[in-house]
């Protein structure tokens, strides 16, 4: 038996590369940017190479024309930038909610470097972060993401690029839900922070000669983490269902 790479093969496993490679480093848990840059390569290239018996026959490759396949490797970015961003949106919803939770309970000016994100953020939000990204794979979320990859071949076929409408309208919509999932995972805190200013503000007014700031700080502190400790399951669990909801979409071509 023999076994020939020839340019057409090459040419149709860059251009598959660049779809799967981009939509990994943006998915939620494999492209997460604490994981070493030449293990996420190493994905990907393996990946590739699972993905490529089952979709080449989907590219019409011509080598006369560099200028056509220029185009597609263009659309093949394109493709995969626009349903990697809608992961890494849904994962930006703990960021999100870390930051209104962190306002509500006073511990805004906490900051810390959030390895996903790449830079400084609300300690809360790194640490829910984290918890979503080893809830994905505790749960096997992650299959959910090679899942979405492969079938976005049969969904989004190379050579037909999507209306950029579209494409706009579904980015818009995964980060209106993220911003949605975000409120919903903070509305106890929000909840408790109304009703604890409230209260300070009636104590400050009955006993004036009150420190009420030195008073309710740590005890506006104490209570948001008891509350956190309490709701973090359910927290997890809502936020899960939404990004498999969102994998799931991806994974069928539905909105």
């Amino acid at each position: 038996m023999t076994f020939s790479f020839t340019p057409d093969f090459a040419v149709v496993f860059v251009l598959m590369f660049a779809r799967v490679g981009t939509m990994l480093m943006l998915m939620p848990g494999l492209g997460e940017r604490a994981m070493p840059m030449r293990v996420r390569l190493g994905v990907a290239v393996l990946l590739t190479l699972v993905l490529f018996p089952l979709h080449r026959l989907a590219y019409a490759v011509d080598l006369g024309r560099p200028a056509g396949i220029a185009m597609l490797l263009f659309q093949e970015l394109a493709v995969g930038f626009t349903l990697g961003m809608a992961g890494r949106i849904a994962v930006s919803a703990l960021q999100t909610a870390g930051v209104v939770i962190a306002n509500s309970m006073g511990l805004g000016f906490a900051m810390q470097v959030d390895p996903t994100q790449g830079q400084q953020g609300a300690v809360i939000g790194t640490f829910l972060t984290l918890t979503g990204l080893a809830v994905v794979f505790a749960s096997d979320l992650h299959h959910l993401v090679i899942a979405a990859i492969s079938d976005s071949f049969s969904v989004l076929r190379p050579g037909v690029l999507p209306i950029s409408g579209d494409a706009a309208m579904f980015v818009l919509g995964a980060m209106s839900k993220a911003f949605m999932v975000a409120i919903q995972l903070a509305a106890p805190f929000l909840v408790f922070s109304l009703v604890f200013n409230v209260g300070l503000g009636v104590l400050s007014k009955l006993m004036p000669q009150m420190q009420v700031f030195f008073v309710g700080m740590p005890l506006s502190i104490g209570v948001g983490f008891l509350i956190l400790m309490l709701v973090i399951g359910v927290m997890m669990v809502h936020y899960t269902g939404h990004l498999e909801t969102l994998l799931h979409e991806l994974a069928v071509g539905r909105r």
